[in-house]
C-alpha cells in the first residue's frame, strides 16, 4: 500500500514520469551504496537482533511519512527523502532477514522456503494495491501510509516470538574492508555466483524499473488512472504469488538452474509483449505474466547463490544479490524515466526488456554449467 501511495503522490505531486522514477529509485540508492556492508554486518552479529531493529526503524519511517502527507507537508523533496530513509534501512535489513531464512529451515529447503517466503510477499502485493486504490480513492494516501506503519506492530509480534539457539560471536581479526575484499574474491573466482550476480544485475537495470513506470502506464497508455494502477500492480503480485506456489510445490524434482534460465527468457519476452499492450484488460494480463517469471528470477537465483556460498559469506553474498538486484534499480529507473519522456513510457519498456533478452542469450550460452545446478 505505500508503494502504492508513493508512486501517485509523486506522479500528483510533479506530474513527471522522470520524477515518479526518481521517487522509486531513492529507495533503492542507499541499498547501491550500503548493501554490500550490510552483508558484512550481517555475517558478523546476530541476524535476527539486527532484524528486530531495522523493522522496528521501519515503521518510524512509515509514520513520518504518515504524519507529513497528513499534516499537508509533504513536497516531492520531502517524499524523496523519506524514500531514501527506508532504503538506508533496508540495506541493513535485507541481508540480515534473507541470510538468516537458512537458520530457520537448513539448506535442504531453503529454495522452498524463499519460495515460500516470496509466496507472502507478493500475496501482500495482490491485496496491498488492491486496498491502496480503494483507500486513495476514498481516504486518500495518507491513510495508505497509516496502515502501514500499524502493520509493523504486527511485524515485530511476530519477530520476537521467534525462538533459535543463542547467537554464537564470530572471532576474526579481519577488519571490515578485508571482510569486503574476501567476499568479493568469493564472488569474482566462483564462476557460477559470478554469472547469476551479473545476469541478475542486467535484469535490475533494464527490466525491473518497469514498476516504476506503472502509473505512467496507468494514466498516459491504458488510460485507467489510480485504479487501473492497482490493478496492474496486483495483476503482478498474482503472477508471482502463482509462481511462488509453483516453485515451493516443484521441490526438487527439476533442475533449478534450468528452470532458471527459462524464467530470465520468460521475463525478458514477457515484458516486450507488454510493452506491445495498449488496454487495460490486456496489460494486465501480460502482467500476470511477467510477475510468474519475475518471481521465479528471484526466487531461484537467491536460493541458487544461498546453497553454493559457504556459511561464512552467506551475508556478503546475499547483500551481493541484494545489491544488484534493489541497489542498481535507481539507475534503471533514472534510464527508464528520461527516455519514457523523450519517446513514450512503452517504447522505454519494451527496448530495456529487449537489452535484457539479449544479455540472457549471450550468459546462458557462455556458462552452460549453470543449467545443472540444483
Amino acid at each position: 500500500m505505500q508503494s502504492v501511495g508513493e508512486g501517485w503522490l509523486a506522479l500528483q505531486l510533479s506530474n513527471s514520469a522522470l520524477l515518479v522514477g526518481v521517487v522509486a529509485g531513492a529507495s533503492a540508492l542507499p541499498v547501491l551504496l550500503l548493501s554490500l556492508y550490510g552483508g558484512l554486518v550481517a555475517d558478523r552479529n546476530d541476524k535476527l537482533k539486527l532484524v528486530r531493529i531495522a523493522q522496528s526503524l521501519l515503521l518510524v519511517q512509515a509514520s513520518l511519512l504518515w504524519w507529513f502527507t497528513a499534516s499537508h507537508h509533504l513536497t516531492i523533496r520531502w517524499l524523496i527523502l523519506l524514500a531514501t530513509l527506508n532504503g538506508t534501512i533496508s540495506a541493513f535489513e535485507i541481508p540480515a532477514r534473507q541470510s538468516f531464512i537458512v537458520e530457520l529451515v537448513g539448506r535442504e529447503d531453503l529454495v522452498d522456503a524463499i519460495a515460500l517466503n516470496s509466496a507472502g510477499f507478493n500475496l501482500a502485493r495482490v491485496v496491498g494495491p488492491s486496498i491502496a486504490a480503494i483507500v486513495i480513492g476514498t481516504l486518500g494516501a495518507k491513510w495508505c501510509f497509516a496502515f502501514n506503519a500499524m502493520s509493523y506492530f504486527a511485524v515485530l509480534a511476530g519477530l520476537f516470538m521467534i525462538n533459535v539457539p543463542a547467537w554464537q560471536r564470530i572471532v576474526t581479526t579481519a577488519s571490515p574492508l578485508e571482510g569486503m575484499v574476501e567476499g568479493f574474491r568469493y564472488m569474482r573466482d566462483t564462476p557460477l555466483v559470478n554469472v547469476i550476480v551479473r545476469v541478475v544485475g542486467v535484469t535490475a537495470v533494464f527490466g525491473m524499473p518497469f514498476l516504476a513506470m506503472m502509473p505512467v502506464v496507468a494514466r498516459n497508455v491504458v488510460h485507467a488512472g489510480a485504479s487501473g494502477y492497482g490493478i496492474l500492480l496486483a495483476c503482478v503480485g498474482i503472477g508471482a504469488l502463482i509462481g511462488a506456489l509453483s516453485l515451493a510445490g516443484l521441490g526438487q524434482r527439476v533442475l533449478r538452474g534450468k528452470l532458471y534460465m527459462v524464467a530470465a527468457y520468460g521475463f525478458a519476452v514477457g515484458l516486450i509483449v507488454f510493452s506491445l499492450m495498449h488496454t487495460l484488460f490486456s496489460a494486465a494480463l501480460m502482467l500476470v505474466f511477467v510477475g510468474f517469471a519475475m518471481m521465479l528470477m528471484g526466487a531461484l537465483a537467491n536460493g541458487l547463490l544461498q546453497s553454493i556460498a559457504p556459511d561464512e559469506l552467506r551475508g556478503r553474498v546475499i547483500s551481493a544479490y541484494i545489491f544488484v538486484s534493489v541497489g542498481l534499480v535507481p539507475i534503471g529507473s533514472f534510464i527508464s524515466g528520461a527516455v519514457a519522456r523523450v519517446i513514450g513510457v512503452d517504447w522505454a519498456i519494451g527496448g530495456c526488456a529487449l537489452i535484457v533478452l539479449g544479455y540472457n542469450t549471450w550468459a546462458f550460452s557462455r556458462y552452460p554449467a549453470l543449467r545443472t545446478v540444483n
